[in-house]
Formats: structure tokens, C-alpha cells, sequence
């Protein structure tokens, strides 16, 4: 089969190239997809540099996001079998024509979603899921500013906060990536932040600030949120995709009243794995109703996987970038 193999850390994925690499075969427990669809993570182009914290042994196959049919089955597997067209995080391996994956992280794929869409599905909306309901515990009429509003993570967050019945405003420093948001998700607002964004979220919450803060970004915005967040706010900490990390002196939260909150959302999973599933289940049956709507913003053949990396890496993306080894 075909896959894309990271042989090295190196910049640039100098380390990772398509080859042909023999198909894998499920064990005990674990079922072998044919992949339709891989969702590229930034998780993904970090791992290739070894910036990522799960750090798989060299050499590995890159992607950790798969939509596909179960094409063969490992001894003691009967919650599924050939054909059934299935979901789920394999951690690595996703980004081939072929990939084994255990029956405890798979699930059924909606019928509501096509492959590319399941595959964009699962982590970005399971963060935003953990983030806005277990962590910030967010209620009706809170106002909930989304930067990042673009990607792949924050539009979940848009997403999942006008389901909520959040008073949602997306944040982007794209006019254009602003314009597709406020069709496809109706928010309360859209806010471009190029020259600051303070006195406009101030301005649309009456004075008072947003209640939660949802910040994939971290550096300059992180910063500048810190002073528009309400009282009894929730900052919550998703990401640093501007590539620093931020801090914040403890005064401002005392004196403001608001609460820094971290989110992980497949750490919390682990660590409360009743809960885990529970979200699991929350999210996925609310895409079986099509009540969540994953945006694919492009879909690239495996052999242009550098073109996707590129599209993710350079923010080109309002929703999630695929590739499709079926192409």
C-alpha cells in the first residue's frame, strides 16, 4: 500500500515521503480500514518535527484522524465487519491506503456525513465539546468570543456554541474567512481583530466582556483577551498555533474575577473515561441528527500531501483540510 512514512525529524517534512510499505494486519481487538478520508491536524505537521508530545518510535505513517470501511477484522471483533463504513483516531497511521485501528476507539459513521466530513469531525468538536460543556460550562445568552474562528478547531467551537444557544462571535483577521463563517453558521457576530479587538468585544457584550473566551491562538491574543474577558469569565487555554506561549500575571484574574482554564481534550478523556465516552457519544449523535455541520474546506489526493500540509500550515483552511488515498 501506499503511505506516507516520517523517517526523520527534519523542517520542512524533509523527513516524510510516499512510499510503498506493506499492508498491516488487524490484531486481537483491532480492525483493518480501508481509509476514504484523513483529517490533517496542526498535531500532525508537529509530529513530522518531533514538536508534538507523543513522540512515535521512527520510522511511523503519519495522520491520526480516518473515515473508511472496515475491510478485515482481528480475532475477537463482532462489533463490526467488512464492509460497515466506520470513524475513529488510530493516533498514527491515517495518512494510507490502509490502517488498523482498535474497536474501542472506532464507532459507526452518521449516515448524515460523508467520509471527508466524518474525518473532519471527532477532534476538533470533541475539544470544543470537553472546552464549552466540562470545562467552561457554558449556558444559554453567555457570550462566547471564538478566536481562530477559521479553523478546523475554533469553527467547531462556532459551531457547537450556536447549538449551545451561546451569543457566539467569531474571530479571524480574514474578511473572507469572516464572510463564509457568518453564511454557513449564522454566529451573533463576526470580528475581525487586525489592530486589536478589545473595545469591539466590550462594545458588543453592553461593557461587560465575554463570559468565555475560547483561544486555540495564544500570544498577542491571549494577551488582549485578558482584558476583555467579563466577571466570573473563562479563559480557556486550547492552543498556541501563533507559536508563543503566554502568560499572564495572577493579579489580573483576582482583580477581574476570571478564571484561566486549560483544556485537553483527549487527557480529560483519559482521565475520566466515563465522561470521555459521554462526549463521544454527545457529539457524534448530535451529527447523526444533523444538528453539527463539519465544514471541509479542501480535499487533496495522498500524492499531494505536501500541497495539504502547506494549505493547513499557511491558514489557508475555514474548517479542515483532507486527504483522500482514494484519489
Amino acid at each position: 500500500m501506499r503511505a506516507l512514512v516520517v523517517d526523520d525529524l527534519l523542517k520542512d517534512y524533509a523527513g516524510c515521503s510516499l512510499q510503498q510499505v506493506e499492508t498491516p494486519r488487524p490484531g486481537p481487538g483491532e480492525v483493518l480500514m480501508r481509509v476514504r478520508a484523513s483529517g490533517v491536524n496542526f498535531t500532525d505537521l508537529l509530529q513530522t518535527r518531533g514538536e508534538y508530545q507523543f513522540k512515535p518510535p521512527l520510522p511511523f505513517i503519519s495522520g491520526s484522524e480516518i473515515a473508511g470501511e472496515v475491510e478485515a477484522v482481528g480475532e475477537g471483533v463482532t462489533a463490526f465487519a467488512p464492509g460497515d463504513a466506520v470513524v475513529g483516531p488510530p493516533r498514527i497511521g491515517g495518512f494510507s491506503e490502509f490502517a488498523t485501528a482498535a474497536v474501542a476507539d472506532l464507532q459507526a459513521k452518521p449516515e448524515a456525513l460523508s467520509f471527508a466530513q466524518a474525518a473532519a469531525f471527532g477532534s476538533a468538536y470533541i475539544t470544543a465539546y470537553v472546552a464549552l460543556v466540562r470545562r467552561a460550562r457554558i449556558a444559554p445568552g453567555e457570550w462566547l468570543l471564538v478566536h481562530g474562528a477559521g479553523g478546523g478547531v475554533g469553527l467547531a467551537a462556532v459551531d457547537l456554541g450556536v447549538k449551545l444557544g451561546a451569543r457566539v462571535i467569531a474571530a479571524s483577521s480574514s474578511d473572507a474567512k469572516l464572510e463564509t463563517i457568518r453564511r454557513d453558521y449564522a454566529p451573533e457576530a463576526t470580528l475581525n481583530i487586525t489592530g486589536g479587538f478589545r473595545e469591539q468585544v466590550k462594545a458588543l457584550t453592553g461593557g461587560a466582556g465575554a463570559d468565555v473566551i475560547y483561544d486555540p491562538v495564544g500570544g498577542d491574543v491571549f494577551d488582549e483577551s485578558v482584558r476583555c474577558i467579563a466577571f466570573d469569565g473563562r479563559l480557556l487555554v486550547v492552543g498556541f498555533t501563533s507559536g508563543r506561549i503566554p502568560s499572564v500575571s495572577v493579579n489580573m484574574p483576582l482583580i477581574k474575577g476570571f478564571s484561566v482554564v486549560g483544556v485537553r481534550a483527549g487527557e480529560y478523556g483519559r482521565k475520566f473515561p466515563e465522561r470521555g465516552l459521554e462526549n463521544r457519544r454527545a457529539i457524534w449523535s448530535m451529527a447523526a441528527q444533523g444538528e453539527l455541520r463539519p465544514r471541509v474546506d479542501r480535499e487533496f489526493p495522498l500524492a499531494q500531501w505536501r500541497e495539504a500540509f502547506a494549505h493547513m500550515d499557511q491558514r489557508q483552511v475555514v474548517g479542515r483540510t483532507i486527504i483522500r488515498p482514494d484519489l
